[in-house]
């Protein structure tokens, strides 16, 4: 036995050294675990040459990584306990074989290559970005890169924030119709990490001709956004000093309100639906209004066992409120998504609710919707939503 495995792991010696490994296949498996296959492939990680073993489950692939000293330990283990009858080592050079016979007896074989190319090695993954840091001055004026494009370590999160945020919406603003303008509010934009990086993707990545406003009723960063707008030349680019409530578009397409606090989120989902927007995304923040109401009228349900815990009771609420607001969206013609992502490595995990513009809801379908959220607000002791209000269903 000890003569076969040496053989074989001096032909796997052989190819790791003159670069000729595809892959290394075990089968046959006798072993308890429901475990199928395993498939092993020479890869670089930080330039070091490692194995990278795929073990096949009926239901589910795990991956490991070894140095090929611990992978000649674990093919061993793996081999010597008759857990899996054959191994092929597989190179552009030879196929080799170590198998156990009809008498139970370990063979080693070589024989003619049967494969003749070496996959990529490069196990270290190129981040592709849609933005990149180099040769964008509103990024250095914003203070995310130094003046060579470098991004600062302090705000390396942010960077990765930003780019997030672009990922999750460059689908989305694919997808809307053709306009000859796109008119975009970013509500409560803030310090306009978002705004300024939506309006270069808008019009320098996607070729979109874009107006975009961003809403912000901190007179300081108005006009300090103001000011690097006009350094950089974004001239469609446009801040306004102003509350959510108070803002009042002649035109808008796409509607943004990320991190809104409690019902100015629905403020802004009333802006985009009275605006006919083509394309309204929120990220909500706090859910106070709807808490209040559940926490005040203690309506009795199933879920009294989870609603005595202030805990439950807050998530329970965050639900409800995005629910609803999913609802009221598709009342007024919206196909909406509700998802989780998670903007940065210091920030909890966050709901993202998407309503795209399809037309308007059958008179039949409306009511369905009303009766749906009827029925909710009457099992959660909810008297009114906010966004009903402003909305004026």
């Amino acid at each position: 036995m000890q003569t076969a495995f040496n053989d074989f792991f001096a032909a796997l010696d052989q190819s790791m050294a003159d670069d000729s490994l595809v892959k290394i296949s075990l089968g046959n498996y006798r072993g308890t675990e429901p475990l199928k296959n395993i498939y092993v492939k020479a890869v670089l990680i930080k330039q070091k040459a490692m194995l990278s073993f795929t073990y096949r489950y009926k239901t589910r692939d795990i991956v490991k990584n070894y140095t090929p000293e611990e992978a000649r330990t674990e093919l061993s283990t793996h081999i010597a306990t008759d857990q899996f009858r054959i191994a092929t080592l597989f190179t552009t050079a030879f196929d080799a074989v170590l198998e156990f016979n009809k008498s139970n007896t370990l063979t080693f074989r070589k024989g003619k290559a049967s494969l003749n190319v070496v996959p990529e090695k490069s196990h270290d993954r190129t981040k592709q970005r849609k933005l990149e840091a180099n040769g964008k001055q509103y990024l250095h004026e914003l203070q995310i890169t130094d003046a060579e494009g470098k991004v600062y370590k302090s705000a390396q999160d942010k960077f990765r924030q930003i780019n997030h945020y672009i990922e999750i919406l460059s689908t989305l603003l694919k997808e809307l119709p053709a306009k000859d303008m796109l008119h975009v509010a970013d509500m409560g934009a803030g310090k306009g990490y978002l705004t300024f990086a939506l309006y270069d993707y808008l019009t320098n990545t996607l070729k979109k001709p874009a107006t975009v406003t961003g809403v912000e009723y901190r007179q300081d960063l108005v006009a300090l956004c103001n000011n690097i707008a006009g350094n950089v030349g974004f001239d469609k680019l446009h801040f306004e000093e102003g509350t959510i409530e108070a803002y009042q578009p002649e035109e808008i397409d796409v509607l943004i309100a990320l991190h809104a606090c409690d019902t100015a989120t629905d403020d802004a989902i009333a802006k985009g639906i009275h605006g006919d927007a083509d394309l309204i995304v929120v990220a909500p923040c706090c859910h106070k209004q709807i808490r209040r109401e559940i926490e005040q009228h203690k309506a009795d349900n199933d879920l009294d066992f989870l609603l005595k815990h202030g805990i439950f009771t807050e998530r329970q609420s965050e639900m409800v409120t995005d629910g609803i607001r999913a609802l009221i969206l598709e009342y007024f013609g919206y196909h909406t998504k509700v998802f989780e992502f998670i903007s940065d490595a210091h920030t909890p995990k966050n709901v993202l609710i998407v309503g795209a513009k399809k037309g308007h809801q059958d008179p039949a379908q409306k009511q369905l919707l009303l009766d749906k959220i009827k029925n909710a607000k009457a099992y959660f002791g909810i008297q009114q939503h906010y966004l009903e209000k402003v909305t004026g269903i």
